[in-house]
């Protein structure tokens, strides 16, 4: 069931809420709790019944797993920990599952192609959001091992693992982060505060979604599918399929984003920030600090600390953050493009800490930075990441390279033949006109501009919502956009209203979340 759905807005979501906070009157909430992890089911199993065996199975597995790590405390004479097993166990069934289900085929395709066997590909649906699903429980048996975070409650774990706001796409929590707040004296009851701002941050991100990412995808998907059939696109048909992907992928993963946090709100829940304004970044290093942040801490937490981080030299740091990167790339999917995508981030990342060291030496400060030395980074951050997405939306490594090829201008530079009668003088310079069938044009161009405003200087959505501690870090008391930041009267009610009329109207074909595939 998709959030940018009818059935999702006019009938999942408020027999949800209405029957949430009926039973939230009663016996400790515990009513209210079951409800929601039936309802969040229900929710999974809207798309693929026959996985729900798969969600609940690894719910009680990793359940049992995690009780047992916190409370063993027992040690074999040979020194093993009983609990160091059991953390390796776990992780284990949970990689194993989703190595089956994610990347069984891939393997097999890849060995057939090197030895040159021809062993059967049997097809296999990926279950809906086993990846994000999977690294919770991870991050959950390892708090458990390290003792920071224990679960008695069955149907406790079962909601932090379903909560349906969360569940498809993330932010990937902590148990520490979202259970202590199910157990709050209120939680169940309705409160019209937390309502109106969730409702308010849902809209907005529906917004995002199906009026900006996905009329983004129109100008996009065309130019990466005449890629896939081998099409020599021209420089600006490239650069405009490119750059219409990069904020068809920002708007739609921020949208998701606003309308997880906008549900958690509205049942009383604050899921932590997940998107943060990254193409504002100033290096690759803060890009990473403000795009998919979850995923970023558990791949920092769980991944490139236990390799070593930063702590065993120069050489080796650099190399746990090209790995990380490696499988945070294999981890978005199974494809070779994938591997090349997060390839590219570690370079970078390399690339901006060797910066970064340098300046140090040169005892220049790394935030010392001027107007147009910001600005320039940030560009420079832009077309970086701009680059790097044509492997993750690309659907082979041939139609990647086609793509990267007309962006440097390998296939020529060429502008619609009606630009000639004004822009004739720039024959001198190369750049022919004539039929250039996948070029924006002026509604295309004007849209990709309105957007790169949008990401550049509007304000985000916590910048505008400022009820939560999370959002008022980033609140800049100078800026030009404090007369947005949202306060629950009429007013907001009619632009939020305004926002859900347009979204609505645009909802008649509902498009996926880019990151439902994975």
């Amino acid at each position: 069931m998709l959030f940018n759905s009818y059935t999702f807005i006019f009938f999942y979501l408020p027999v949800t809420l209405c029957i949430f906070f009926l039973l939230g009157r009663y016996d400790r909430n515990r009513l209210a709790m079951v409800w929601l992890v039936l309802a969040s089911l229900f929710f999974y199993g809207w798309w693929e019944p026959v996985y729900l065996w798969l969600l609940t199975g690894s719910i009680t597995i990793n359940y049992t797993l995690g009780r047992a790590l916190s409370k063993h405390t027992v040690f074999l004479s040979s020194g093993i920990s009983i609990r160091k097993g059991l953390l390796s166990f776990g992780i284990i069934i949970n990689l194993g599952l989703l190595g089956y289900f994610k990347y069984a085929n891939f393997f097999i395709e890849n060995y057939n192609n090197i030895t040159g066997s021809i062993f059967e590909i049997v097809p296999v649906i990926l279950p809906l959001a086993i990846s994000f699903f999977t690294f919770q429980q991870i991050a959950y048996l390892v708090d458990a091992y390290r003792g920071l975070t224990q679960e008695h409650n069955f149907i406790n774990y079962c909601l932090f693992i379903s909560f349906f706001p969360q569940l498809i796409a993330g932010p990937i929590v902590h148990h520490k982060e979202v259970m202590s707040q199910f157990e709050k004296k209120g939680v169940g009851r309705y409160n019209p505060l937390n309502l109106s701002i969730g409702l308010s941050i849902f809209c907005i991100g529906l917004f995002k979604k199906v009026a900006l990412a996905d009329h983004a995808a129109a100008y996009a998907s065309p130019v990466f599918n005449a890629a896939e059939n081998g099409a020599n696109l021209t420089f600006f048909e490239a650069w405009s399929g490119v750059l219409a992907y990069s904020f068809e992928i920002y708007f739609d993963f921020s949208g998701y984003s606003d309308m997880a946090i906008g549900l958690g709100w509205m049942f009383g829940i604050h899921l932590p920030l997940n998107f943060n304004s990254p193409y504002k970044a100033h290096n690759i290093i803060e890009f990473w600090q403000r795009w998919h942040m979850t995923l970023s801490r558990f791949l920092r937490d769980y991944l490139y600390i236990p390799l070593g981080g930063n702590r065993k030299g120069k050489t080796r740091r650099y190399l746990n953050l090209i790995i990380t990167m490696l499988l945070g790339g294999l981890w978005h999917g199974a494809a070779w493009n994938f591997v090349i995508w997060g390839a590219l981030h570690g370079i970078y990342l390399c690339i901006n800490q060797g910066w970064h060291t340098i300046r140090r030496h040169l005892g220049i400060g790394i935030n010392e930075k001027k107007w147009w030395g910001a600005s320039l980074a940030t560009l420079l951050t832009f077309v970086a990441v701009t680059i790097a997405w044509v492997f993750f939306r690309a659907k082979s490594f041939d139609g990647a390279l086609g793509i990267v090829n007309a962006l440097i201008g390998n296939n020529g530079i060429k502008l619609p033949g009606s630009y000639q009668n004004k822009l004739g003088f720039l024959d001198h310079f190369g750049i022919q006109f004539g039929h250039v069938h996948l070029f924006a044009g002026l509604e295309g161009s004007i849209l990709l501009a309105a957007l790169l405003f949008i990401v550049w200087f509007a304000p985000n959505t916590q910048q505008i919502i400022l009820h939560n501690e999370n959002f008022e870090s980033n609140h800049d008391p100078k800026s030009i956009w404090t007369w947005s930041h949202w306060q629950p009267t009429l007013r907001y009610a009619a632009i939020t209203a305004l926002l859900a009329s347009f979204s609505l109207k645009f909802m008649v074909s509902p498009r996926a979340f880019v990151y439902f595939q994975f």
